[in-house]
């Protein structure tokens, strides 16, 4: 006899783990006409009652629950100005939402100016160049433009005097490097 309890007991917490998961996976359920409860993920017909609908999706439930409210009870119908009212204060509180992110924006312009920082820092470099080798082209004129006789190393290591068309190549190439850099 207590085989047949045991056994039955199981058999009952069994069938209510069953009926359990089964609610817990529709989203629907409703009592239909003929007193049966329906566990469903599509909505109940359109002949059942609202009242005989115990159970809707999250986002059907919120829909559903609001429209009777309103209808059915005259004092919530008096309040929903005033929710509504808050609603509006609050939304006019909340941050305005501009589609910008501003943390996005701040690293956006962060890196704009770390940009135009390298880019000056790259000009300034440039014209300290410039400087210096205007500085030195204008030395090296000078010391052709003295007459002195200049010599130059060749290939073999050798001194050689520079020839007068070479020294005028050579005071040409260095007017073009002051034309260049000395602006």
């Amino acid at each position: 006899m207590k085989t047949k309890v045991f056994s039955l007991l199981q058999t009952g917490s069994l069938l209510a783990v069953l009926m359990l998961s089964l609610s817990a996976h529709a989203q629907w359920g409703w009592t239909d006409n003929s007193g049966r409860r329906i566990f469903s993920d599509q909505a109940p017909a359109s002949d059942i009652p609202d009242k005989n609908i115990f159970k809707r999706p999250a986002v059907a439930k919120s829909a559903a629950n609001a429209a009777p409210a309103k209808a059915a009870d005259p004092a919530a119908a008096a309040s929903a100005p005033a929710i509504g009212a808050s609603a509006a204060v609050a939304a006019a509180s909340a941050p305005k939402l501009t589609g910008k992110d501003a943390e996005l924006e701040k690293k956006k312009k962060d890196a704009e100016a770390a940009e135009a920082a390298k880019k000056k820092a790259d000009a300034d470099k440039l014209a300290s160049q410039r400087a210096e080798n205007c500085e030195q082209a204008k030395r090296a004129k000078a010391t052709f433009n003295s007459g002195i006789r200049i010599a130059a190393t060749n290939a073999k290591g050798e001194r050689e005097i520079m020839s007068d068309t070479d020294r005028a190549a050579e005071i040409k190439r260095i007017e073009a490097v002051i034309a260049a850099d000395c602006k």
